[in-house]
């Protein structure tokens, strides 16, 4: 074993910039394949690739989407779920939808019961297309000017006005 581990460091520093993928995981009913790359290079942290997120974080993340756009338009609905995917890759949150979502005051919908209600079809249709679609919005928060009551979301940069929702980074 020691064996391997230096020869998969030595060629790590040799082979430079290349790409390094994590191998999948086992999960207690399937198995799920979880992707993380890393360049040796820039020393980027890892990324989790979208498209693998477990089912029951669809399931999660479509609730979120209903709770917080219910009457936004479609494209609102997508950008909200992008929030928490790009979230998912940002360093500076959890690693997983699960995670993200249900961080400390991160969301109304599960500070309010909100988020236990079931998700509209529309809301599953628009977590379904962020999940399939590589867009490169870098969108990390939302918020509805009229409505939120913080003073620091303000302080944001705001990339897209969408429905009630401001989209920002």
């Amino acid at each position: 074993m020691k064996k391997i581990l230096m020869l998969v460091s030595i060629l790590t520093l040799v082979i430079g910039s290349y790409t390094v993928y994590a191998e999948s995981t086992k999960t207690n009913q399937a198995e799920t394949l979880k992707t993380k790359k890393v360049d040796v290079n820039t020393k980027e942290s890892s990324v989790t690739d979208k498209r693998f997120i477990k089912e029951e974080e669809v399931k999660l993340l479509a609730r979120l989407v209903h709770a917080e756009a219910k009457g936004e338009p479609y494209e609102g609905k997508v950008a909200v779920a992008e929030v928490v995917l790009n979230r998912v890759e940002n360093e500076q949150f959890p690693d997983t939808v699960k995670e993200v979502i249900y961080q400390k005051n991160a969301f109304q919908p599960v500070q309010n019961g909100a988020i236990n209600k079931p998700a509209s079809e529309e809301a599953v249709q628009a977590v379904e297309e962020a999940l399939e679609t590589e867009t490169n919005h870098e969108f990390l928060y939302f918020y509805n000017p009229d409505t939120a009551t913080s003073d620091w979301i303000f302080t944001r940069d705001v990339i897209k006005k969408i429905g009630n929702h401001s989209f920002a980074i």
